[in-house]
Protein backbone atom coordinates (compact mmCIF):
# COMPACT_ATOMS: atom_id res chain seq x y z
CA UNK A 1 0.00 0.00 0.00
CA UNK A 2 1.36 3.43 -0.95
CA UNK A 3 1.54 6.30 1.53
CA UNK A 4 -1.22 8.13 -0.33
CA UNK A 5 -3.49 5.10 -0.16
CA UNK A 6 -2.77 4.66 3.56
CA UNK A 7 -3.56 8.33 4.23
CA UNK A 8 -6.83 8.04 2.33
CA UNK A 9 -7.72 4.84 4.15
CA UNK A 10 -7.15 6.44 7.55
CA UNK A 11 -9.27 9.43 6.63
CA UNK A 12 -12.08 7.29 5.23
CA UNK A 13 -12.05 5.06 8.32
CA UNK A 14 -12.51 7.96 10.74
CA UNK A 15 -16.06 8.16 12.15
CA UNK A 16 -17.89 11.37 11.27
CA UNK A 17 -18.49 12.15 14.96
CA UNK A 18 -14.78 11.97 15.84
CA UNK A 19 -13.51 15.21 17.40
CA UNK A 20 -10.45 15.73 15.21
CA UNK A 21 -9.45 18.95 16.95
CA UNK A 22 -9.07 17.28 20.35
CA UNK A 23 -7.00 14.49 18.79
CA UNK A 24 -4.91 17.11 17.01
CA UNK A 25 -4.27 19.03 20.22
CA UNK A 26 -3.28 15.82 21.98
CA UNK A 27 -0.90 14.90 19.16
CA UNK A 28 0.66 18.37 19.29
CA UNK A 29 1.23 18.12 23.04
CA UNK A 30 2.64 14.61 22.66
CA UNK A 31 5.06 15.68 19.93
CA UNK A 32 6.30 18.51 22.14
CA UNK A 33 7.47 16.04 24.81
CA UNK A 34 10.23 14.32 22.78
CA UNK A 35 11.05 17.57 20.95
CA UNK A 36 11.61 19.32 24.27
CA UNK A 37 13.68 16.53 25.80
CA UNK A 38 15.79 16.08 22.68
CA UNK A 39 16.43 19.80 22.22
CA UNK A 40 16.85 20.90 25.85
CA UNK A 41 18.68 17.84 27.12
CA UNK A 42 22.31 17.08 26.40
CA UNK A 43 25.29 15.17 27.72
CA UNK A 44 28.77 15.80 29.06
CA UNK A 45 31.42 13.18 28.29
CA UNK A 46 33.24 12.39 31.51
CA UNK A 47 36.12 10.18 32.47
CA UNK A 48 36.11 6.70 31.02
CA UNK A 49 33.68 7.79 28.31
CA UNK A 50 30.75 8.07 30.70
CA UNK A 51 27.77 10.25 29.79
CA UNK A 52 26.30 12.72 32.27
CA UNK A 53 23.19 14.85 31.87
CA UNK A 54 23.62 18.51 30.91
CA UNK A 55 21.38 21.26 29.60
CA UNK A 56 21.98 24.03 27.03
CA UNK A 57 19.83 26.29 29.23
CA UNK A 58 22.69 26.42 31.74
CA UNK A 59 24.64 28.43 29.16
CA UNK A 60 21.90 29.89 26.99
CA UNK A 61 19.28 31.27 29.37
CA UNK A 62 18.12 33.40 26.44
CA UNK A 63 16.57 30.23 24.97
CA UNK A 64 14.23 29.80 27.97
CA UNK A 65 11.24 31.01 25.88
CA UNK A 66 11.67 27.86 23.79
CA UNK A 67 10.50 25.94 26.85
CA UNK A 68 7.31 28.03 26.94
CA UNK A 69 6.40 26.58 23.54
CA UNK A 70 7.55 23.03 24.21
CA UNK A 71 6.00 22.78 27.69
CA UNK A 72 2.52 21.75 26.55
CA UNK A 73 1.48 19.54 29.44
CA UNK A 74 -1.30 22.03 30.17
CA UNK A 75 -2.82 21.23 26.78
CA UNK A 76 -2.31 17.52 27.34
CA UNK A 77 -4.15 17.59 30.67
CA UNK A 78 -6.86 19.80 29.16
CA UNK A 79 -7.67 17.37 26.33
CA UNK A 80 -7.17 14.48 28.75
CA UNK A 81 -9.92 15.85 30.97
CA UNK A 82 -12.14 16.51 27.94
CA UNK A 83 -11.69 12.98 26.58
CA UNK A 84 -12.02 11.36 30.01
CA UNK A 85 -15.39 12.92 30.76
CA UNK A 86 -16.76 11.74 27.39
CA UNK A 87 -15.42 8.24 28.05
CA UNK A 88 -16.79 8.35 31.60
CA UNK A 89 -20.29 9.12 30.37
CA UNK A 90 -20.07 6.24 27.84
CA UNK A 91 -18.81 3.69 30.40
CA UNK A 92 -20.61 0.38 29.85
CA UNK A 93 -20.64 -0.69 33.50
CA UNK A 94 -19.48 0.65 36.88
CA UNK A 95 -17.18 3.55 37.63
CA UNK A 96 -14.74 1.12 39.23
CA UNK A 97 -14.51 -0.96 36.07
CA UNK A 98 -14.01 2.17 34.00
CA UNK A 99 -11.16 3.32 36.26
CA UNK A 100 -9.49 -0.09 36.24
CA UNK A 101 -9.53 -0.08 32.46
CA UNK A 102 -7.93 3.36 32.33
CA UNK A 103 -5.25 2.40 34.87
CA UNK A 104 -4.35 -0.78 32.98
CA UNK A 105 -4.01 1.16 29.72
CA UNK A 106 -1.60 3.55 31.42
CA UNK A 107 0.33 0.87 33.28
CA UNK A 108 1.07 -1.64 30.50
CA UNK A 109 3.54 0.54 28.52
CA UNK A 110 5.29 1.70 31.71
CA UNK A 111 5.74 -1.88 32.84
CA UNK A 112 7.05 -2.75 29.38
CA UNK A 113 9.73 -0.08 29.11
CA UNK A 114 11.01 -0.56 32.65
CA UNK A 115 11.12 -4.36 32.33
CA UNK A 116 13.02 -4.16 29.01
CA UNK A 117 15.51 -1.72 30.49
CA UNK A 118 16.02 -4.01 33.48
CA UNK A 119 17.06 -6.72 31.03
CA UNK A 120 19.21 -4.35 28.94
CA UNK A 121 21.27 -2.89 31.79
CA UNK A 122 23.37 -6.02 32.58
CA UNK A 123 23.81 -6.72 28.87
CA UNK A 124 25.01 -3.17 28.16
CA UNK A 125 27.30 -3.26 31.20
CA UNK A 126 28.84 -6.51 30.00
CA UNK A 127 29.34 -4.88 26.58
CA UNK A 128 31.46 -2.16 28.17
CA UNK A 129 28.98 0.67 28.76
CA UNK A 130 30.09 2.48 31.96
CA UNK A 131 27.84 2.27 35.00
CA UNK A 132 27.61 6.07 35.10
CA UNK A 133 26.20 6.07 31.56
CA UNK A 134 23.66 3.41 32.51
CA UNK A 135 22.53 5.43 35.51
CA UNK A 136 22.24 8.53 33.31
CA UNK A 137 20.16 6.55 30.85
CA UNK A 138 17.97 5.07 33.59
CA UNK A 139 17.31 8.54 34.98
CA UNK A 140 16.29 9.81 31.54
CA UNK A 141 13.99 6.84 30.95
CA UNK A 142 12.24 7.19 34.29
CA UNK A 143 12.02 11.00 34.01
CA UNK A 144 8.87 11.14 31.84
CA UNK A 145 7.18 8.36 33.79
CA UNK A 146 6.32 10.64 36.73
CA UNK A 147 3.75 12.10 34.35
CA UNK A 148 1.99 8.76 34.04
CA UNK A 149 1.66 8.48 37.82
CA UNK A 150 0.25 11.99 38.14
CA UNK A 151 -2.09 11.43 35.19
CA UNK A 152 -3.34 8.22 36.79
CA UNK A 153 -4.17 10.08 40.00
CA UNK A 154 -6.07 12.89 38.27
CA UNK A 155 -7.89 10.32 36.12
CA UNK A 156 -9.03 8.57 39.30
CA UNK A 157 -10.53 11.88 40.41
CA UNK A 158 -12.66 12.18 37.24
CA UNK A 159 -16.01 11.40 38.96
CA UNK A 160 -15.42 14.22 41.48
CA UNK A 161 -14.26 16.59 38.74
CA UNK A 162 -17.48 15.85 36.84
CA UNK A 163 -19.61 16.70 39.87
CA UNK A 164 -17.79 19.97 40.42
CA UNK A 165 -18.07 20.91 36.74
CA UNK A 166 -21.82 20.29 36.84
CA UNK A 167 -22.22 22.58 39.82
CA UNK A 168 -19.90 25.50 39.09
CA UNK A 169 -18.53 24.97 35.57
CA UNK A 170 -15.12 26.40 34.79
CA UNK A 171 -14.86 27.99 38.22
CA UNK A 172 -14.19 24.51 39.62
CA UNK A 173 -10.53 25.05 38.69
CA UNK A 174 -10.23 28.33 40.62
CA UNK A 175 -9.49 26.78 44.07
CA UNK A 176 -6.67 24.79 42.49
CA UNK A 177 -4.82 27.84 41.21
CA UNK A 178 -5.48 29.52 44.56
CA UNK A 179 -3.94 26.57 46.41
CA UNK A 180 -0.78 26.71 44.27
CA UNK A 181 -0.54 30.48 44.81
CA UNK A 182 -0.65 30.00 48.60
CA UNK A 183 2.06 27.33 48.56
CA UNK A 184 4.24 29.46 46.29
CA UNK A 185 3.85 32.39 48.67
CA UNK A 186 4.95 30.20 51.56
CA UNK A 187 8.00 28.76 49.82
CA UNK A 188 9.14 31.92 48.01
CA UNK A 189 7.69 34.73 50.13
CA UNK A 190 9.00 36.58 53.19
CA UNK A 191 8.53 33.55 55.44
CA UNK A 192 10.34 31.11 53.18
CA UNK A 193 13.14 30.45 55.68
CA UNK A 194 10.63 29.25 58.28
CA UNK A 195 8.80 26.92 55.88
CA UNK A 196 9.94 23.28 55.45
CA UNK A 197 11.44 22.49 52.07
CA UNK A 198 8.94 19.69 51.38
CA UNK A 199 5.98 22.08 51.25
CA UNK A 200 6.32 22.39 47.47
CA UNK A 201 5.08 18.80 47.20
CA UNK A 202 1.62 20.14 48.05
CA UNK A 203 1.54 21.72 44.58
CA UNK A 204 1.84 18.46 42.64
CA UNK A 205 -1.82 17.43 42.67
CA UNK A 206 -3.55 20.83 42.31
CA UNK A 207 -0.87 22.00 39.89
CA UNK A 208 -1.58 19.27 37.33
CA UNK A 209 -5.26 18.82 38.18
CA UNK A 210 -5.93 22.46 37.19
CA UNK A 211 -5.90 21.96 33.41
CA UNK A 212 -7.55 18.53 33.73
CA UNK A 213 -10.46 20.10 35.61
CA UNK A 214 -10.74 22.73 32.89
CA UNK A 215 -10.92 19.92 30.34
CA UNK A 216 -13.67 18.15 32.31
CA UNK A 217 -15.67 21.39 32.49
CA UNK A 218 -15.13 21.84 28.74
CA UNK A 219 -16.29 18.30 28.04
CA UNK A 220 -19.38 18.97 30.17
CA UNK A 221 -20.21 21.98 28.04
CA UNK A 222 -19.62 24.30 30.99
CA UNK A 223 -16.72 26.29 29.54
CA UNK A 224 -17.85 28.98 27.10
CA UNK A 225 -15.78 30.94 24.61
CA UNK A 226 -16.03 33.88 26.99
CA UNK A 227 -14.40 31.76 29.70
CA UNK A 228 -11.74 30.71 27.18
CA UNK A 229 -10.95 34.36 26.44
CA UNK A 230 -10.66 35.01 30.18
CA UNK A 231 -8.29 32.04 30.56
CA UNK A 232 -6.13 33.26 27.69
CA UNK A 233 -5.96 36.89 28.80
CA UNK A 234 -5.71 36.15 32.51
CA UNK A 235 -3.11 33.43 32.10
CA UNK A 236 -0.97 35.63 29.83
CA UNK A 237 -1.16 38.58 32.24
CA UNK A 238 -0.33 36.42 35.27
CA UNK A 239 2.56 34.83 33.41
CA UNK A 240 4.04 38.25 32.61
CA UNK A 241 3.60 39.51 36.20
CA UNK A 242 5.24 36.42 37.70
CA UNK A 243 8.23 36.75 35.37
CA UNK A 244 8.73 40.52 35.46
CA UNK A 245 7.59 41.46 38.97
CA UNK A 246 8.09 38.34 41.09
CA UNK A 247 11.13 37.08 39.15
CA UNK A 248 10.09 33.47 38.67
CA UNK A 249 12.66 31.40 36.71
CA UNK A 250 12.07 31.90 32.99
CA UNK A 251 12.60 28.26 32.05
CA UNK A 252 9.62 25.93 32.30
CA UNK A 253 11.97 22.97 32.79
CA UNK A 254 14.62 22.39 35.42
CA UNK A 255 18.06 23.87 34.81
CA UNK A 256 21.07 22.19 36.48
CA UNK A 257 22.53 24.40 39.20
CA UNK A 258 19.41 26.57 39.62
CA UNK A 259 17.92 26.70 43.11
CA UNK A 260 14.33 27.08 41.87
CA UNK A 261 12.40 25.15 39.26
CA UNK A 262 8.96 25.68 37.82
CA UNK A 263 8.11 22.12 36.94
CA UNK A 264 9.05 19.81 39.82
CA UNK A 265 6.78 20.56 41.62
CA UNK A 266 4.70 22.88 39.42
CA UNK A 267 4.79 26.55 40.32
CA UNK A 268 2.15 29.19 39.71
CA UNK A 269 3.97 30.04 36.46
CA UNK A 270 3.11 26.57 35.11
CA UNK A 271 -0.58 27.15 35.84
CA UNK A 272 -0.46 30.60 34.23
CA UNK A 273 0.96 29.04 31.07
CA UNK A 274 -1.57 26.19 31.22
CA UNK A 275 -4.38 28.73 31.55
CA UNK A 276 -3.23 30.69 28.50
CA UNK A 277 -2.68 27.51 26.49
CA UNK A 278 -6.08 26.12 27.48
CA UNK A 279 -7.87 29.32 26.51
CA UNK A 280 -6.12 29.40 23.14
CA UNK A 281 -6.85 25.69 22.52
CA UNK A 282 -10.56 26.09 23.22
CA UNK A 283 -10.81 29.20 21.04
CA UNK A 284 -9.00 27.48 18.16
CA UNK A 285 -10.85 24.19 18.55
CA UNK A 286 -13.36 24.77 15.75
CA UNK A 287 -10.82 26.07 13.27
CA UNK A 288 -8.44 23.18 13.92
CA UNK A 289 -11.12 20.53 13.48
CA UNK A 290 -13.00 21.97 10.53
CA UNK A 291 -10.21 23.59 8.54
CA UNK A 292 -6.86 21.92 9.17
CA UNK A 293 -7.60 18.34 10.15
CA UNK A 294 -10.18 17.70 7.46
CA UNK A 295 -7.17 17.38 5.17
CA UNK A 296 -6.21 13.68 4.99
CA UNK A 297 -2.47 14.44 4.80
CA UNK A 298 -2.62 16.30 8.14
CA UNK A 299 -5.10 13.98 9.81
CA UNK A 300 -3.21 10.72 9.19
CA UNK A 301 -0.14 11.66 11.29
CA UNK A 302 -2.46 12.77 14.11
CA UNK A 303 -4.08 9.32 14.13
CA UNK A 304 -0.71 7.53 14.15
CA UNK A 305 0.63 9.69 16.99
CA UNK A 306 -2.49 9.17 19.10
CA UNK A 307 -2.42 5.42 18.55
CA UNK A 308 1.19 5.40 19.80
CA UNK A 309 0.77 7.97 22.59
CA UNK A 310 2.13 5.94 25.50
CA UNK A 311 4.85 4.37 23.35
CA UNK A 312 6.12 7.83 22.38
CA UNK A 313 6.04 8.99 25.98
CA UNK A 314 7.81 5.92 27.37
CA UNK A 315 10.42 5.28 24.67
CA UNK A 316 11.53 8.65 23.23
CA UNK A 317 14.44 8.96 25.66
CA UNK A 318 15.57 5.46 24.70
CA UNK A 319 15.67 6.59 21.06
CA UNK A 320 18.02 9.45 21.93
CA UNK A 321 20.20 7.16 24.04
CA UNK A 322 20.35 4.67 21.16
CA UNK A 323 22.30 7.32 19.27
CA UNK A 324 24.30 8.87 22.13
CA UNK A 325 25.58 5.75 23.89
CA UNK A 326 27.30 4.20 20.82
CA UNK A 327 28.66 7.67 19.96
CA UNK A 328 30.27 7.90 23.41
CA UNK A 329 32.69 5.14 22.39
CA UNK A 330 33.87 7.38 19.54
CA UNK A 331 34.62 10.27 21.88
CA UNK A 332 33.47 13.84 21.33
CA UNK A 333 30.66 13.84 18.76
CA UNK A 334 29.17 17.34 18.29
CA UNK A 335 25.55 17.54 19.38
CA UNK A 336 25.63 14.07 20.94
CA UNK A 337 28.43 13.73 23.46
CA UNK A 338 29.88 17.24 23.62
CA UNK A 339 28.84 19.76 26.27
CA UNK A 340 25.79 21.84 25.26
CA UNK A 341 27.57 25.15 25.70
CA UNK A 342 27.89 26.58 22.19
CA UNK A 343 25.80 27.63 19.23
CA UNK A 344 27.52 24.86 17.29
CA UNK A 345 26.08 22.31 19.71
CA UNK A 346 22.56 23.67 19.12
CA UNK A 347 22.94 23.45 15.34
CA UNK A 348 24.40 19.95 15.61
CA UNK A 349 21.60 18.81 17.93
CA UNK A 350 18.98 20.08 15.49
CA UNK A 351 20.69 18.05 12.79
CA UNK A 352 20.58 14.92 14.98
CA UNK A 353 16.87 15.18 15.82
CA UNK A 354 15.64 13.49 12.60
CA UNK A 355 17.79 10.50 13.54
CA UNK A 356 16.24 10.43 17.01
CA UNK A 357 12.80 10.50 15.38
CA UNK A 358 13.72 7.68 13.00
CA UNK A 359 15.04 5.58 15.90
CA UNK A 360 11.82 6.24 17.83
CA UNK A 361 9.78 5.01 14.87
CA UNK A 362 11.95 1.88 14.70
CA UNK A 363 11.67 1.23 18.43
CA UNK A 364 7.92 1.87 18.35
CA UNK A 365 7.38 -0.89 15.79
CA UNK A 366 8.27 -3.37 18.52
CA UNK A 367 7.38 -1.43 21.69
CA UNK A 368 3.76 -0.79 20.69
CA UNK A 369 2.97 -4.38 21.64
CA UNK A 370 3.11 -3.21 25.27
CA UNK A 371 -0.02 -1.13 24.62
CA UNK A 372 -1.97 -4.21 23.56
CA UNK A 373 -4.32 -5.91 26.08
CA UNK A 374 -2.84 -8.53 28.37
CA UNK A 375 -3.73 -12.20 28.37
CA UNK A 376 -5.82 -12.39 31.51
CA UNK A 377 -6.74 -16.05 31.78
CA UNK A 378 -3.70 -18.11 30.82
CA UNK A 379 -1.15 -19.19 33.39
CA UNK A 380 1.73 -18.16 31.11
CA UNK A 381 0.25 -14.66 30.76
CA UNK A 382 0.08 -14.28 34.54
CA UNK A 383 3.65 -15.53 34.88
CA UNK A 384 4.90 -13.01 32.29
CA UNK A 385 3.14 -10.16 34.09
CA UNK A 386 4.66 -11.20 37.41
CA UNK A 387 8.15 -11.39 35.86
CA UNK A 388 7.70 -7.99 34.22
CA UNK A 389 6.62 -6.53 37.55
CA UNK A 390 9.74 -7.86 39.29
CA UNK A 391 11.98 -6.54 36.50
CA UNK A 392 10.28 -3.14 36.62
CA UNK A 393 10.81 -2.96 40.38
CA UNK A 394 14.49 -3.80 39.92
CA UNK A 395 14.86 -1.07 37.31
CA UNK A 396 13.20 1.45 39.63
CA UNK A 397 15.65 0.57 42.40
CA UNK A 398 18.57 1.11 40.01
CA UNK A 399 17.20 4.32 38.45
CA UNK A 400 16.38 5.90 41.80
CA UNK A 401 19.80 4.91 43.17
CA UNK A 402 18.29 2.84 45.93
CA UNK A 403 20.97 0.22 45.25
Amino acid sequence: MSVRQLVSRIDAGTPAHRDRAVDGLRALALTAVPAGHWLLGGFDLGGGGALHNASPLSTFAVFSPVSWVLQMLGVFFLVGGYASVLSYHRRPSTTGAWLRGRMVRLGRPVLGVTAVWALMIPVLYAAGVPEATLRTGAKLVIQPLWFVGVYAVVTALTPYCVRLARRIGGWAAAPLIGSVAVVDFLRYGPYADAVPSWIGVLNILPGWLFAYQLGVSWGQGRLSRGCARLLLAGGTALFAVLLLVFHYPASMVGVPGEARTNSHPPSLLVLALASAQSGAAILLHGRIGKALLRRPALWAPVVVINLSAMTILCWHQTAMLAAAVPASFAGAVPGLTTSPDSVGWILARLAWMPLFAALLVLVSRYARRFEAPWETDSRSGKARRAAAGLLAAGFAVFALRLA
